[in-house]
């Protein structure tokens, strides 16, 4: 089942891109993801409170919290940096680039989290390096 969340996420992410690179294209990259953000809190809000989530709020740990907050920052400065990217370059070189992330979450996963790093997972990270740099070494 979590791979068609997956899936759409994935769907979704290219909508985004698509969404964006014409969005972007006649103001600065920080408003435009500053409108997007309004957007996502708007409909994240929604969501919690119609299907009553707000009442687990008070059982939030602080580590919890601390962690979210950093989440945040990071989608935030992540956000930021992909919105002025597509903003000036290619999207079709600016997103599987970003996806270069799906790497780097396997290999942070594997030192902070313990995660193990099958065969097929450690090759599937490297072919997405490997596509990354085909994409980006001129």
């Amino acid at each position: 089942m979590w791979w068609i969340y997956a899936l759409l996420s994935a769907g979704f992410a290219a909508l985004t891109a698509i969404f964006a690179k014409v969005g972007v294209a006649n103001i600065s990259s920080d408003l435009a993801t500053a409108i997007r953000t309004v957007i996502i809190l708007i409909m994240a809000w929604a969501i919690v409170l119609a299907r009553g989530e707000y009442k687990g709020m008070q059982a939030i740990s602080r580590h919890s919290l601390i962690f979210l907050v950093l989440s945040g920052l990071a989608t935030g400065c992540s956000w930021i940096f992909y919105f002025k990217a597509i903003q000036i370059g290619k999207v079709s070189q600016v997103a599987p680039v970003d996806k270069l992330s799906v790497a780097l979450t396997i290999i942070l996963s594997a030192v902070f989290l313990q995660e193990a790093i099958t065969w097929k997972t450690a090759i599937g990270a490297l072919l997405i390096i490997s596509g990354t740099l085909v994409l980006i070494i001129k």
